[in-house]
């Protein structure tokens, strides 16, 4: 197996990891006894009209988190679907992995100032893989693309 390859699918079980303890966690975990507890219920029992339907502020934290998972889930796919791509065009999948980079990189700033440190370095490995993936891509792919 070539290293980009590799890179992609560690990124991908990485994905796919964060996206089930972000689900066990952060969307179906319970809260602590104490303000935890009081907090989720206030955010359920405060109830407001939006768009014609009634909704609370649980109901966009359960949503939203939920939606996070979904998304985390299909990246951890499009990942390993981009490991097969790049057993024969690694190179033509730079700007894409530079997005992913990108945009992991910025997850994790966000985790820094609103969660904790274990979705931080999640984040990181998988941008560092996504980096990875491309610096192992090699001079030789790049002249075959020009070519």
């Amino acid at each position: 197996m070539n290293k980009p390859v590799l890179f992609h699918r560690i990124a991908s079980v990485l994905t796919l990891i964060h996206a089930i303890l972000h689900t066990v966690g952060g969307v179906f975990g319970k809260p602590n006894a104490g303000p935890e507890t009081i907090a989720v219920e206030a955010m359920k029992v405060n109830q407001f009209l939006l768009m014609g339907n009634m909704r609370s502020f649980w109901d966009f934290y359960r949503g939203m988190g939920l939606a996070v998972s979904i998304f985390l889930t299909f990246e951890a796919v499009v990942f390993w679907l981009l490991s097969s791509l790049a057993k024969s065009d690694a190179y033509r999948l730079r700007p894409i992995l530079v997005t992913f980079a990108l945009a992991y990189c910025a997850m994790a700033v966000n985790s820094q100032a609103y969660f904790f440190p274990a979705p931080v370095v999640v984040e990181l490995l998988i941008a560092a893989c996504m980096v990875a993936a491309m610096v192992t891509t090699g001079h030789r792919a790049a002249r075959a693309d020009q070519a």
